[in-house]
């Protein structure tokens, strides 16, 4: 069966949009690496291969499917943040972005009885409440150091084991 051109829209614009979060996080990362807080951009490293995972399973779903994937230009990020609270800010808000962003595409599936898809997007679901709940987690360990620079440096050494878990193959090259 050929997924709907309505549902194939939809889902390339989101795997642009997956696409631009893999983007935002490196120069989230260029940002950390350029303060000198190596741990803090292996946890945006480990963000951006998130991210470029999640826009390859709804590419390999598209295609499963019988559609045709379609890039479009990415957006260009931001490359300044006041500080690693402004980072981690700006990705929790962008997580929520995002969030309401599958949250459509669901919405969309079941409208138009695409079940499959509307299944595939569950997983996207709950990876949308572990997104946001890193990032808010992030933030609240942040803010409870306040000024104390020691406690930046030990959330840096803990953020630099963070390691990446490719995501379960969805059964195509």
């Amino acid at each position: 069966m050929v997924i709907k051109e309505k549902i194939q829209d939809a889902v390339n614009r989101q795997i642009n949009r997956e696409i631009y979060s893999a983007y935002l996080y490196l120069s989230m990362q260029s940002y950390f690496e350029s303060v000198n807080l190596k741990g803090f951009a292996n946890w945006m490293k480990i963000q951006v291969q998130e991210e470029w995972s999640h826009a390859m399973k709804l590419y390999d779903y598209l295609f499963q499917r019988g559609g045709r994937v379609i890039l479009q230009p990415i957006e260009v990020p931001p490359s300044e943040w006041s500080s690693p609270l402004d980072v981690f800010e700006k990705t929790y808000e962008h997580e929520q972005a995002v969030t309401s962003l599958i949250n459509d595409l669901v919405e969309l599936s079941d409208s138009e009885k695409d079940y499959a898809t509307y299944n595939m997007l569950q997983w996207f679901v709950s990876e949308q409440v572990e997104e946001e709940d890193n990032a808010s987690n992030l933030i609240e360990k942040i803010k409870l150091m306040k000024d104390a620079p020691g406690g930046l440096f030990m959330l840096d050494k803990e953020l630099a084991t963070r390691v990446f878990i490719p995501i379960a193959s969805s059964g195509t090259n």
